[in-house]
């Protein structure tokens, strides 16, 4: 799944562990969301959302919709 994770967080200046830190998840499962090797579950992308004061659909884009929809 394409996300906007990486932009996001780069425009707060914060680095994956900080990033982390505020999910409550380990630094290597931000950068697995980041690079798309890893979907995060509901609960985490709410979390993720919430963060960024964002709906979960200016986020994460799913795959069906990545090829006719630049992020």
């Amino acid at each position: 799944m394409q996300n906007r994770l990486r932009v996001l967080r780069a425009e707060r200046s914060w680095s994956q562990q900080d990033l982390a830190g505020r999910l409550e998840v380990s630094r290597q499962s931000v950068n697995a969301i980041e690079t798309g090797k890893y979907d995060p579950s509901l609960p985490l992308a709410f979390r993720i959302a919430e963060l960024f004061n964002l709906a979960i659909e200016e986020i994460f884009v799913a795959p069906s919709r990545s090829s006719s929809k630049a992020i």
